[in-house]
């Protein structure tokens, strides 16, 4: 379970580090969807053994243990950030300035 702090910091271009149930994964917030709602959910694209992958976690699951916010950009323009799934990890970095 997420508590209200690191909840209401989770926005997209963040990065953060997911601990669940099957290991942890770290990477950028790409989009949040459905704010505070009971459907809510977040997607969090990162790297596991040197391969692309994207993640949907809903807010109120049981299986997220620990959730670490790392680094907050300056200021990202979009609330979907999908443009960056076609971006390397360089260009990713001038985009947010992170």
């Amino acid at each position: 379970m997420i508590n209200q702090e690191t909840l209401a910091r989770i926005k997209p271009g963040v990065r953060i580090r997911v601990h669940d149930n099957t290991g942890q994964l770290e990477g950028i917030v790409l989009a949040r969807k459905h704010g505070q709602e009971a459907g809510g959910t977040f997607t969090i694209m990162g790297e596991v053994a040197g391969v692309g992958v994207e993640k949907t976690y809903p807010i109120y699951s049981p299986v997220i243990k620990k959730v670490y916010i790392l680094k907050e950009p300056t200021k990202v323009r979009r609330s979907k950030l999908y443009f960056l799934r076609n971006l390397s990890v360089r260009g990713i970095r001038q985009k947010l300035g992170v």
